[in-house]
């Protein structure tokens, strides 16, 4: 095999050759490198490659894993790795390395994968672009004047520019789906409590963090959902298990299903892209064709209570882990240390109290309420994932000093505003690269379900890859080229 065919094989494909001793997992490895070579000099989306590991694989295969062999790349925030650098993009922790392996890296281990590295993510995960003082920029592989998105855009682009077929990603806001729209992948949000985020945490940010992958195909992101999502002793709640594999759902027959679809930006300035837009009624009349019921539709509420609600929450979390991180690395928290819209994020933090926290979940509980409600006539809401195309560099950058917090998230949801909610109520949302703008830009289509429907997600999302292909799409950055 040489980096060509590797780099154009999703996961499960390259796992079947490991088993069939076709090729090696240590061989893959040499793969995947000659791969980070030939491309990330352009995307800056891997910050450090573990040629140690590579060094001490053999050509014996360790597990019957679903992804026997794959290389793997983990996001510079979030689960972590024993002995392993994890920096969260930040000067503030420079130099800082996990303690002990996350569950959810020891289940990566477990399915098989080979963990060779990390990957940008913006400082702390916040925004919508991955850019940071401490790594600089990380491009899109479609178009490197743009955004490969965030905050799991280093993951993003890595897939995208065929680097590996899948990586770890995280998603407190869309951090998951948003790169993947942007860079033309499948990324899902899974249900709350679906994938867990121990030893060191229970929930984060009021429920609102999910750990996953990003990836090329549908197969890859149900296999590996089978593989993670695994309750563990000590999770705060465990939640309806699915009663069957999540891979059995691919070429499942899909039941007709009523779905509410919605271009309406929800109250925030601006429009939707009309080349969004077209994507959008594409993607309608496709989901009619199968015979699906499709009905203009969308939950009302105030957005600009909510998003308060949604700062609040996010300042009250955020806060916390600057002050832990600081006070471990011994550094003072300042302009030195971390980007002014961080900075602003951490002042604004600080003055608030315990009861600003309460009434933000009270407005997120009612928010949560009605779309509970809409999802009694629904059984999914289709959206844009992104209103805009990616934009350019700097836009979205926290290194800013013309925004404060409240003003650089106003200016994110402009673009992302319907991910978020997903996120509040704790349903599973995929974003699937069903669009593509004239410009060759990919255009990223949001669905999401009832909580805990992650197998109806699938099923959809397996009947469209077929009928609305998107495997054929190579950017202009990619290792085949």
């Amino acid at each position: 095999m040489d980096v060509v065919g590797y780099s154009k094989c999703d996961g499960v494909a390259l796992a079947a050759l490991v088993r069939k001793g076709e090729v090696s997992s240590k061989e893959l490895a040499q793969l995947f490198v000659e791969a980070v070579e030939k491309v990330n000099p352009k995307i800056n989306a891997v910050i450090e490659v573990y040629f140690d590991r590579i060094e001490a694989l053999d050509d014996q295969v360790i597990s019957d894993g679903p992804f026997e062999g794959v290389p793997f790349l983990m996001k510079d925030i979030g689960a972590g790795e024993r002995g392993r650098h994890q920096e969260s993009g930040s000067r503030l922790i420079r130099g800082h390395v996990a303690e002990q392996d996350s569950f959810l890296t020891t289940f990566f281990k477990k399915a098989g994968l080979t963990l060779l590295g990390r990957t940008t993510t913006p400082e702390f995960a916040l925004g919508i672009s991955t850019e940071s003082e401490l790594l600089g920029v990380t491009p899109n592989p479609w178009d490197l004047d743009v955004i490969s998105g965030g905050s799991s855009g280093g993951a993003a682009a890595s897939v995208a520019a065929g680097i590996v077929p899948i990586a770890h990603g995280s998603d407190n806001g869309g951090s998951i789906r948003i790169p993947a729209s942007a860079c033309g992948l499948v990324g899902l949000k899974p249900s709350r409590g679906r994938v867990t985020l121990g030893p060191d945490i229970g929930e984060l940010w009021p429920g609102m963090l999910q750990e996953f992958v990003l990836s090329r195909t549908v197969r890859d992101t149900a296999f590996m959902l089978d593989a993670v999502s695994k309750p563990v002793l000590g999770d705060p709640f465990i939640i309806k298990q699915s009663v069957r594999p999540y891979a059995h759902e691919l070429d499942a027959p899909t039941e007709k299903l009523k779905i509410a679809w919605t271009i309406d930006p929800w109250q925030v300035e601006g429009s939707v892209d009309p080349e969004v837009v077209r994507s959008v009624e594409q993607v309608v009349s496709e989901c009619e064709r199968a015979g699906h019921e499709m009905v203009q539709d969308t939950p009302v509420f105030d957005y600009e209570e909510y998003l308060h609600a949604v700062c609040v929450a996010w300042a009250f979390g955020m806060y916390m882990g600057i002050e832990m991180f600081a006070a471990a690395m011994g550094r003072k928290i300042s302009e030195e240390t971390i980007e002014p819209v961080m900075l602003s994020f951490y002042e604004y933090s600080k003055g608030l109290t315990a009861a600003d926290m309460f009434m933000a979940e009270f407005v997120l509980n009612q928010f949560r309420r009605n779309f509970g409600k809409f999802f009694e006539q629904y059984d999914m809401l289709l959206t844009p994932t992104l209103n805009q195309l990616p934009g350019p560099h700097g836009k979205y950058s926290k290194m800013r000093t013309d925004l404060d917090y409240l003003d650089y998230m106003r200016l994110c949801e402009e673009t992302k505003v319907h991910t978020t909610a997903a996120n509040v109520t704790g349903q599973p949302a995929m974003t699937l690269p069903l669009g593509q703008s004239r410009s060759g830009l990919p255009i990223g289509i949001q669905f999401m379900s009832r909580f805990g429907e992650e197998g109806t997600l699938i099923r959809l999302a397996s009947s469209l890859e077929k009928e609305m292909p998107w495997n054929d799409r190579i950017p202009p950055v990619h290792a085949s080229r």
